[in-house]
């Protein structure tokens, strides 16, 4: 496939802190490396409908501590086109790219590693506060995330120990409890809640007993993280959100006045924290090496305190989900 001295960059999939560091950074570095930047807007959508613009070292000056995305995302996806992968890799001819980076979670990346297969020199970066992208210790926007879900479990515990209530955070987390575990640990929360876990009949009974236990021994309150996709067997079908199901739950078993919150799309916007902005600006960095070494089909990560890279085909259709060693570790100070 003819390139010629251009790199292209996109997001696609949900927003999270983190994305305009990222974008700065491969940008800055590859003016520097003599490369022209073409910007595609609202992810795979704008790059198949040719809504582009030239980014330069003004247009990313004083982004690394903006939330959200200067570019647009989305969620489209070109493989449910008719030809979108043939598209895809026309539209990248027609640009004269040397390479295109592509900013995204799961889904984002999966698209990213199939077009590949298909002949797209493509180099990924992951994000999602979610932090369930396989072959990186952390993508950008957890850390974000977690800060948010801690900071709010901070604020609960001082009205649930003037109140002597049970207090519930449902945070974000459809498949894996990653901020759930963070932000529980963090706080010191009494009982964490996660996907990889499902909440069995039984386990809702130890969970009630352990929290009038906390009563008895004189704690009168409560704080308890819930991930969204925390599944309840024996329960599935009702109505409204599952920490809220769980609450009215705990309520009724033990008598003890309970209530629920939601951080919802909080988590994902706001500035980002400084571990974010580092992570973002060396992984932007390395997108660019990669494209500058033509290693197409790679993605930019994190693995044990190091930048490097792995193969894009190791997350196609794959999720990092909680280990049983981490939660063991949080549960510890379960009571």
């Amino acid at each position: 496939m003819e390139t010629g001295q251009r790199i292209g960059i996109l997001t696609g999939g949900g927003d999270c802190p983190g994305l305009n560091a990222a974008i700065r950074a491969a940008t800055k570095i590859a003016l520097q490396s003599g490369y022209e930047v073409i910007g595609f807007r609202d992810g795979w959508k704008g790059f198949l409908e040719d809504n582009h613009e030239t980014l330069d070292s003004i247009k990313t000056s004083g982004i690394i501590d903006r939330g959200g995305t200067i570019l647009g995302t989305s969620r489209f996806s070109p493989l449910r086109t008719e030809n979108g992968a043939q598209l895809v890799l026309d539209r990248y001819k027609a640009m004269e790219l040397s390479g295109l980076i592509v900013l995204g979670g799961n889904g984002t990346l999966s698209i990213a590693g199939k077009l590949h297969r298909q002949g797209l020199p493509v180099i990924g970066i992951p994000k999602t506060i979610d932090n369930d992208v396989a072959g990186t210790d952390y993508s950008i926007g957890f850390q974000t995330a977690v800060q948010i879900a801690t900071d709010a479990l901070d604020r609960l515990r001082s009205t649930a120990e003037s109140h002597h209530r049970v207090m519930l955070l449902e945070v974000m987390g459809r498949r894996a409890g990653w901020i759930a575990v963070y932000a529980g640990l963090a706080s010191g929360a009494d009982a964490i809640l996660i996907p990889e876990i499902p909440l069995t009949g039984q386990k809702m009974d130890e969970l009630c007993q352990m929290v009038k236990g906390r009563k008895k021994k004189g704690k009168h309150f409560s704080i308890i993280v819930v991930a969204e996709g925390t599944r309840l067997v024996e329960n599935e079908g009702l109505p409204g959100l599952v920490g809220e199901t769980i609450g009215k739950i705990i309520e009724e078993k033990t008598g003890l006045e309970t209530r629920f919150s939601s951080l919802d799309y909080i988590q994902r916007g706001g500035t980002p924290v400084s571990y974010d902005r580092n992570l973002a600006t060396c992984l932007g960095i390395k997108a660019v090496e990669l494209v500058r070494e033509g290693k197409y089909g790679e993605m930019a990560v994190l693995r044990r305190n190091s930048i490097t890279s792995t193969p894009l085909e190791k997350t196609v259709d794959k999720e990092k989900t909680v280990t049983l060693n981490v939660y063991r570790m949080a549960a510890m100070f379960f009571s």
